[in-house]
């Protein structure tokens, strides 16, 4: 029979639905049936494409002498991370502190009022290496829990102080230039000189450390800056990470080559990555980047998109049992699907062994399956032609194979991720599509995940919107709106951008300290309101907001929100100077408000081939210092000019496209001629002045 979880949308817990396990999802049912029946609540958080979560069920939640252990001692609890990302940070935070380390599942056993007392990850069901396994570990539990009850509920509550005391940090000096030095010295140290990247062995690609990088390189010059992106940017598309024949990346690296993958695909990856190859082909003018950020755009569109708007959110690592299966390739199957030459030119372009470069991870050895890698870019046409033929031959072969699990929730903040990604691409590339689509995902977004006071929520999935929204949903989406304008100039995404800017304030923002909270002011009572700093496989929403309410404040001319950005920078003053490399995303909000910055107006007909003309030549350079605004002329009451109101005397000269540029509170006069607006874009690239002090510095 199946239990609670059926009644859920959540595709992580119906696939737990049909467990032996008597699973509860969060919420005061289990917790007031563990009070009354006096048992602890074993918590087990996961998502739906992550492979030991996979394992974990298979091996013991699907088993029935585990099940009955499991049920007989503990309220069995299952909760989706994505779907309550602020559970998982409390409780993860719990798992480092009291083990070192964490990752997912997530294995927790709490007091009927949520106080942890255990925690650790992947447990096998038996003792294996010396890893005690659940069927000795559960009776251990029941026993402390009928004995030794006192001491288990003291080192919880002992837990939950260290906890609380955790989350308060003294606030400490602005950010400033020198933090920008610091982060680039961080990840130069930690950068691979051999095979790109950031550490060792398993390698994620960290897409905002790319992103900031390309910042310092504009800021300072530094060759070398760009050279470690570059380096980064190519072993990825060459390496097993990439997927070759259908596009898009996987999750992470398990080698330090970027050759074997995590053969998972996240959305949030794809977008922060397509992001990244979208910037570096704007600094380095390298076609490879701009291919790849197509091909990512393409896997996308193709294979996450919801027909209605808006992006679904990962596949599974796994297919029939085994990871990566979907993906690899024998010499066999490449012989069978294509003809002897084309054959040889796959087999010697992509590296592939007759015994197979592929090890199984259970048997530790090769089994004749082979992962697609390249030693150098195909950088000749012909070469990339005749890859292109064999590669939807391959593709086409592939699609017979059973598909890995898609878990087709839809989220909001990966969502406003995604959308962020395609604006960019949109106006980098030239391809009004990538808008349209950005355009239909925002749109579906506002219309459907949002509840009747207006406030936004976190997960829509087979017709159902739930779950209050979180701080990243707010602020990754504000950031995709954002982009959005600028690719689009629809006045009604900065509208809602700015509308949705002013909800965070209100419901997320932390009054004393500054920056905010991860949860709303009347959000469900946990052990702790918590807040998230660090930049991790995505970015800290606080890192996101301080970028946001910058650009927006630029906009608007108003001073509150560049206050507020100010004040994020002073809760992590300390701790960004120690670990700068951990911030990398809040250090490109510290490069924009130091400067030096761009104000760009362009007023002339939206219609015009004068105006599209000059905005091209705009979004031809790599400006992340500049806020760009188009002054509609045809209009009588542009709606532009009542957000940003110092544009409402900004007019064409003799009816042609006018760019008025402002640079560090210092504006030129305005120009017609798109020479001159390449000519002043070449003079700003080149200034490495500091900025001038807004309202807020004052």
């Amino acid at each position: 029979m199946p239990n609670r979880l059926a009644a859920e949308k959540s595709p992580y817990l119906l696939q737990h639905a049909d467990n032996p396990v008597d699973w509860h999802p969060w919420g005061p049912e289990a917790f007031d049936r563990a009070r009354v029946e006096d048992k602890p609540v074993f918590l087990s958080i996961g998502y739906s494409t992550c492979h030991w979560c996979h394992v974990m069920e298979r091996e013991s939640f699907q088993d029935p002498e585990t099940a009955g252990l499991i049920n007989e001692v503990f309220i069995p609890v299952k909760v989706d991370r994505e779907e309550r990302p602020e559970l998982d940070n409390i409780y993860m935070t719990v798992c480092q502190m009291m083990t070192g380390q964490g990752g997912w599942p997530l294995t927790i056993f709490l007091t009927p009022d949520k106080k942890p007392f255990f925690a650790g990850t992947y447990i096998p069901r038996k003792k294996s290496f010396g890893r005690m396994g659940l069927l000795e570990l559960i009776p251990r539990i029941r026993e402390l829990w009928k004995n030794q009850r006192p001491e288990l509920v003291s080192s919880a509550e002992e837990l939950v102080s260290l906890l609380k005391k955790a989350g308060r940090e003294e606030t400490g000096e602005d950010l400033d230039g020198s933090v920008l030095e610091l982060a680039y010295r961080a990840l130069a140290q930690d950068f691979d000189d051999e095979f790109g990247g950031f550490g060792k062995a398993p390698k994620f690609p960290t897409p905002h450390n790319l992103l900031f990088l390309l910042r310092y390189y504009q800021r300072s010059g530094k060759t070398f800056a760009l050279e470690k992106v570059e380096k980064t940017l190519q072993a990825m598309r060459r390496g097993g990470i990439y997927d070759h024949v259908g596009f898009g990346f996987h999750r992470y690296s398990t080698d330090e080559k970027w050759l074997v993958p995590h053969f998972e695909k996240m959305l949030y990856d794809q977008a922060q990555l397509a992001l990244a190859y979208t910037e570096g082909y704007l600094a380095a003018r390298n076609e490879e980047y701009r291919r790849t950020a197509e091909e990512i755009f393409a896997y996308v569109l193709r294979d996450l998109a919801e027909p209605a708007g808006g992006f679904h959110s990962a596949e599974d690592a796994d297919n029939e049992g085994e990871e990566g299966k979907y993906y690899l390739w024998t010499e066999a199957e490449i012989r069978r699907a294509l003809d002897p030459a084309e054959t040889d030119f796959v087999l010697r372009t992509f590296n592939l062994e007759k015994d197979g470069n592929f090890i199984d991870p259970l048997t530790g050895e090769k089994n004749g399956e082979n992962i697609l890698h390249l030693q150098g870019l195909l950088s000749e046409p012909e070469h990339r032609e005749r890859w292109e033929q064999a590669r939807i031959t391959l593709f086409h072969a592939r699609t017979r194979r059973v598909r890995p699990f898609q878990d087709d929730k839809i989220l909001t903040d990966w969502n406003g991720l995604m959308i962020a990604a395609l604006a960019r691409g949109a106006q980098a590339f030239g391809h009004p599509a990538y808008a349209e689509a950005g355009k239909k995902a925002a749109d579906f977004i506002l219309k459907n995940l949002r509840d009747p006071s207006g406030r936004l929520l976190h997960r829509y999935r087979d017709g159902q919107a739930a779950i209050p929204a979180q701080l990243d949903d707010y602020a990754f989406l504000i950031l995709g709106l954002y982009e959005l304008y600028e690719a689009t100039f629809e006045v009604r995404f900065l509208e809602k951008a700015l509308e949705l800017c002013d909800r965070t304030v209100k419901d997320f923002c932390d009054d004393q300290a500054g920056g905010f909270f991860l949860t709303t002011r009347d959000a469900e009572e946990l052990l702790i309101r918590p807040q998230e700093f660090y930049d991790g496989a995505t970015p800290s929403g606080n890192s996101v907001m301080a970028l946001n309410l910058l650009r927006l404040g630029r906009i608007t001319a108003n001073p509150d929100f560049e206050t507020r950005a100010q004040a994020i920078g002073r809760v992590l003053s300390r701790e960004a100077r120690q670990s700068p490399s951990a911030f990398t995303f809040l250090m490109m909000a510290v490069d924009f408000a130091v400067g030096p910055t761009l104000e760009i107006v362009v007023a002339g007909n939206p219609q015009g081939e004068d105006t599209r003309e000059m905005l091209q030549t705009l979004r031809n350079e790599f400006l992340p210092g500049a806020v760009i605004i188009l002054r509609p002329i045809d209009e009588e009451n542009p709606g532009i000019t009542r957000l940003a109101g110092f544009t409402r005397d900004l007019k064409s000269q003799e009816g042609r496209a006018t760019v008025y540029f402002c640079q560090n509170c210092r504006c030129e006069l305005p120009t017609t001629d798109p020479r001159k607006v390449r000519e002043l874009l070449s003079v700003f690239n080149k200034d490495t002045g500091p900025a001038c002090k807004s309202p807020a510095q004052k």
